[in-house]
């Protein structure tokens, strides 16, 4: 009863402070796992070069990874970005949060329709119809062709990726704030060159 107790009390808990970047506290009912810190950095500062590249205006929409949400707007205020979440906690972010119920990966405000240059996606499960049906709400976001895609799951599902998506592995490794059983990666449709480690050629 006292470890029930004090689950319910960090739930409740507003927020929580992960090196000044603030987020609500996990809940593992969604399967809810925030990057730790340096994950968090190396994944945003990406996201912020692949901005850089263009001489126009990037939007970004993070599907389900509030953690690289809360960092990028933390790293730059002005960086334009969209935050897709089951979570209504994160309606405080206010027009940058949509709600996001992988199950209808499509049913989404038709202004986001291929809205966006770069799209980072984190399903929140590893089951085959999780990343289908993530797949589905990426190619729905990204702009046909002219798109930079980041996908953070499972090492599981590499060839699931790769058939989906064209998405390869990168040599950087992904890590939790409470550190997961499963091997996680960094998958990416284009090559970053010596960012992120590269890709990993190996099979």
């Amino acid at each position: 009863m006292a470890a029930l107790r004090q689950f319910l009390s960090e739930q409740t808990q507003t927020h929580v402070d992960a090196d000044s970047v603030s987020l609500v506290s996990e809940d593992w009912r969604l399967s809810q796992f925030w990057y730790d810190p340096q994950t968090a950095e190396t994944v945003s500062k990406e996201v912020l070069t692949l901005c850089d590249s263009s001489d126009s205006l990037v939007r970004v929409a993070c599907v389900a990874c509030p953690t690289l949400y809360a960092y990028l707007k933390k790293i730059d205020p002005n960086v334009s970005l969209q935050l897709l979440e089951y979570d209504k906690r994160f309606e405080q972010y206010g027009s940058d949060f949509t709600f996001y119920d992988y199950n209808q990966p499509e049913e989404l405000p038709p202004e986001l329709k291929h809205a966006f240059q770069v799209v980072v996606a984190d399903p929140p499960y590893l089951s085959k119809e999780c990343l289908e049906k993530v797949a589905q709400t990426i190619s729905f976001l990204a702009r046909p062709g002219e798109s930079f895609l980041l996908l953070l799951t499972g090492e599981v599902q590499r060839e699931r990726a790769a058939e989906l998506l064209g998405m390869h592995p990168c040599c950087f490794r992904p890590q939790h704030s409470n550190k997961l059983g499963n091997e996680f990666r960094l998958f990416t449709n284009y090559d970053p060159g010596t960012r992120l480690g590269g890709w990993d050629k190996q099979l």
